[in-house]
């Protein structure tokens, strides 16, 4: 197959000319057009990919569980599952807060600059306090959410995907301890569906990179808001922070996540980052592990080879628990607004973020921005204001693209390690 018609060089495509008819739109005061004409098509097509998302997660994880041969295979996989994703997870949070406190980004903000950003998203940072307020109940509450009182209430939106895969595990081991034969009209019926959301996201991705140009063009828009000064000026100010979440983040991505597909599992790196590269694409463009998982799911399976057993398991856990990006970005985000309001975080205050964010990844929704929520929990942890986050507000979209990349990396890296231990990982 020729390298154009391969599907990740035409999402980098769709990515480059995004990128610069945003930037000429934001130039030329084409804000409007864009908005209107060119956006609403990424919208479409992140709709599409979250339409089939609930009922992909349903069908494969009741068609992962039941087909193990008993709940010991499950506790096992399981077991193995969500252990590597809390190891991942606060490996990546220790190495965010080695790079915040060896870079110290807070303490290069002008005062001026502080200043101006506290007042211009202080509206935005009194409401996601709120709303962080709302979600902080008790220490168990991450539990209580996770079990829903109506599936249907919780199917019929997006946010709620740890209660469908709660319902579809306890649903797939009930049909584990119910005879075979009556069991297997349902089992049958879920793996028929299963089969069809993976054709619909083939069909899907047929525009992805289309998709992709238009969520990159209208990302550069609203926040350029027809004035790339302001942006400059911002990146100036926040760009030492930024730098320091990115090499963190890419720590995670190009040091950790290599060393245990070369360590744990027979793959060639080359070949394991090749194929994953659309992957990492779409969640760089979507900014929403949730939206990115239908794709995730395909390519971890018919590209890395992992078995539909691990894979229809750990992904959708995955995209609901393991969230390495975003919990890295929350430690260095915590310390940076601390360093910059001139308070000292000592050994203490720094492992309490370790252990918060760790637990906040778990409920972090797989949308874009959740992780700016679960922030606010952690700094009130250690005693930093929370009205803090306005400082970081404006370049949040930026990196919350960049976190993205690095949580569904983990998820993929993740199925593969746990698929290799079991012998579930066949050659491609």
């Amino acid at each position: 197959m020729p390298w154009y018609r391969k599907l990740h060089w035409q999402i980098i495509l769709g990515l480059v000319l995004g990128l610069a008819f945003g930037i000429l739109a934001a130039a030329n005061g084409w804000s409007g057009f864009t908005n209107d004409w060119i956006a609403p098509w990424g919208t479409i097509f992140i709709n599409l990919l979250k339409l089939i998302a609930v009922p992909l997660i349903l069908a494969s994880l009741i068609t992962g569980v039941s087909s193990l041969k008993d709940l010991r295979a499950l506790s096992r996989i399981g077991g193995k599952t969500v252990g590597l994703y809390l190891v991942t997870t606060a490996t990546a949070i220790v190495i965010g807060l080695v790079v915040v406190n060896v870079m110290r980004p807070g303490d290069t903000v002008p005062d001026s600059m502080r200043e101006q950003l506290q007042a211009t998203y202080e509206t935005v940072a009194e409401e996601r306090a709120e709303t962080a307020l709302a979600m902080d109940r008790g220490p168990l509450q991450a539990f209580v959410d996770m079990v829903p009182e109506n599936f249907f209430g919780a199917a019929s939106n997006n946010r709620n995907m740890l209660q469908v895969v709660f319902f579809a595990i306890f649903a797939g081991i009930g049909l584990l301890m119910i005879p075979r034969r009556t069991a297997q009209p349902l089992i049958t019926f879920f793996s028929s569906l299963n089969d069809l959301i993976i054709k619909m996201v083939e069909i899907i991705m047929v525009v992805a990179p289309v998709g992709v140009f238009a969520l990159i063009a209208g990302t550069i828009t609203t926040i350029a808001q027809d004035n790339l000064d302001q942006v400059v000026e911002l990146l100036a100010a926040l760009g030492y922070y930024c730098l320091a979440v990115v090499l963190a983040l890419g720590i995670q991505t190009a040091v950790v996540f290599p060393l245990m597909i070369r360590t744990l599992t027979p793959m060639r790196l080359g070949a394991f980052f090749s194929n994953i590269a659309p992957v990492q694409l779409l969640a760089f463009s979507t900014s929403s592990s949730g939206a990115t998982l239908p794709v995730t799911m395909e390519v971890t399976e018919k590209r890395i080879g992992v078995s539909e057993e691990v894979c229809s398991f750990a992904l959708p856990l995955g995209a609901t628990i393991n969230m390495n990006g975003t919990a890295l970005y929350q430690a260095v985000a915590a310390v940076f607004i601390a360093q910059t309001l001139g308070m000292g975080l000592d050994v203490g205050a720094q492992a309490m973020i370790v252990l918060t964010a760790t637990l906040a990844a778990i409920g972090t929704a797989s949308v874009p921005s959740a992780g700016i929520v679960t922030l606010v929990v952690i700094l009130e942890s250690v005693g930093v204001p929370s009205a803090g986050i306005a400082l970081i507000f404006g370049v949040d979209r930026i990196l919350d693209m960049t976190r993205t990349v690095t949580n569904v990396t983990g998820d993929i890296v993740v199925a593969t390690v746990v698929a290799s231990s079991e012998g579930q990982l066949r050659a491609v």
